[in-house]
């Protein structure tokens, strides 16, 4: 597997027409960054209430499923990552009121606040739809493609 290239000019490359440029790199990696998917997907991403999670998991799975039948795989594995970092968001500020993670000064873990309910109940809308998107046999197949095409 290669590492996400973040010395691309991402801001001027629309990857819709250059797939073979994206990388999937681990988790989140370049979530903000990769267009025009950025654009599409990040009007819809919410987590502050379980209704907006509820309503912004839905609308990302949508756009999913839109770049599933365009056959756009990077598409797919940028919802993906949307899903993925509303869950890791969501969950860090359900243990952080603040969602702050680390302390600035000395980078060390900061102790959980207590827990939010709210917030919570957010990340686990957007982990059961993370699920659904990493576990479709469509992505799986779609994702060993672009590796075997792309990633070698």
């Amino acid at each position: 597997m290669k590492e996400f290239d973040y010395s691309l000019d991402y801001a001027r490359l629309d990857l819709r027409r250059r797939p073979n440029l994206y990388r999937i790199g681990r988790g989140e990696q370049g979530v903000l960054l990769v267009e025009p998917y950025k654009s599409e997907i990040l009007p819809h991403w919410r987590f502050k209430t379980a209704a907006e999670a509820r309503a912004s998991a839905a609308a990302i799975y949508r756009l999913y499923r839109r770049y599933l039948r365009a056959q756009d795989f990077v598409g797919m594995d940028m919802a993906r990552k949307f899903l993925q970092m509303g869950f890791t968001r969501a969950r860090r500020y359900a243990n952080h009121s603040g969602g702050r993670k680390y302390d600035p000064a000395t980078k060390r873990l900061l102790p959980r606040t207590k827990p939010d309910p709210e917030k919570a109940a957010s990340a686990e809308i957007f982990r059961r739809q993370w699920a659904r998107v990493r576990n479709d046999a469509a992505y799986v197949a779609a994702r060993a493609a672009h590796r075997e095409r792309f990633e070698r």
